[in-house]
């Protein structure tokens, strides 16, 4: 899914952080010079050619929100592109994303993803955008911001979503739940420090300050997935959060069943169960479509 880290790989995990070059969290538009798909082209354009729509309604814009996306811009770039249309020579109007944009010059970027509309026409615009999502090589996170962008922008149901990207719909849940992380998160979940499937068991605690703190500890720790979901439990007890009561010990067996379960399940991005009998043992793989099981198959290394 994601793109590798860049970096010494023998560097500690907790130091390739640090040294993550800003290409390797932001959106995969900008990690493109030009990207061409019908009525549509994916650019890195600079923030100074661009200029607001006169006919934009919305004048005023919530100052706290408008901080908190300066902050998430500067901690992990802009995931979801701007989107503009020629109006001159080097020069570009809004179309959609002007927050995005203010917040992007008062983050002082020199540049900013957008796609810059060549058509009229929303249905072709739409559905050029579904087709780059399967071109792209895109991380957990920003394929998250491409869902948004589709439901949010271009008015695509999760219906539709499902059925074009061979998703379904409770995949497509999960991966947009991971836009709620704080931004310290999201550059983790980005950069390939920590996986969908941490980032996923992370959202069970109530603030963004536990997120946070358990993410390092992800890092420091090695903590598996399992390992994650545990620690989310013990401190959802300890919060009085639900009646969690206290679960049976598990045997050794049990315990390393689970973690090849998550294992799989974060490897493959779709529910994997494994249980074991007395004489044999079963794997049970999900699937939403035929392209889905498609997906799964080459990524297991069927050659049908």
């Amino acid at each position: 899914m994601g793109p590798a880290v860049e970096g010494e790989t023998t560097a500690p995990t907790s130091e390739r952080v640090a040294s993550v070059p800003e290409s390797a969290w932001t959106s995969s538009v900008s990690r493109e010079t030009s990207g061409m798909v019908d009525g549509a082209e994916f650019r890195s354009i600079p923030v100074a050619s661009i200029v607001p729509n006169p006919r934009q309604p919305r004048q005023e814009f919530d100052e706290e929100h408008m901080d908190e996306l300066v902050h998430s811009i500067r901690e992990i770039g802009v995931l979801q592109p701007i989107v503009v249309r020629p109006a001159g020579p080097d020069q570009f109007e809004l179309v959609m994303g002007e927050r995005r944009w203010r917040a992007s010059k008062a983050a002082e970027r020199e540049t900013v993803p957008a796609i810059v509309r060549m058509t009229a026409d929303d249905d072709l615009l739409r559905d050029a955008l579904l087709e780059n999502i399967h071109r792209s090589q895109l991380n957990p996170l920003e394929e998250a911001a491409a869902y948004r962008q589709l439901l949010d922008d271009f008015n695509c149901t999760q219906d539709e979503l499902s059925e074009r990207i061979g998703r379904s719909r409770p995949q497509i849940s999960n991966t947009l739940r991971l836009m709620k992380l704080p931004p310290a998160v999201q550059r983790r979940v980005a950069a390939g420090v920590l996986s969908a499937g941490h980032a996923r068991a992370l959202l069970g605690l109530k603030s963004l300050e536990q997120m946070e703190q358990l993410a390092g500890r992800i890092v420091a720790e090695g903590l598996s997935v399992r390992a994650t979901e545990e620690a989310v439990t013990l401190a959802q007890r300890d919060q009085g959060t639900g009646d969690l009561g206290r679960e049976r010990a598990k045997s050794p067996r049990v315990r390393q069943l689970e973690e090849f379960s998550d294992a799989l399940t974060d490897r493959l991005d779709t529910q994997v169960k494994i249980t074991l009998g007395a004489k044999k043992g079963r794997i049970a793989i999900d699937f939403g479509s035929i392209d889905d099981l498609h997906r799964l198959m080459e990524m297991i290394g069927s050659r049908s």
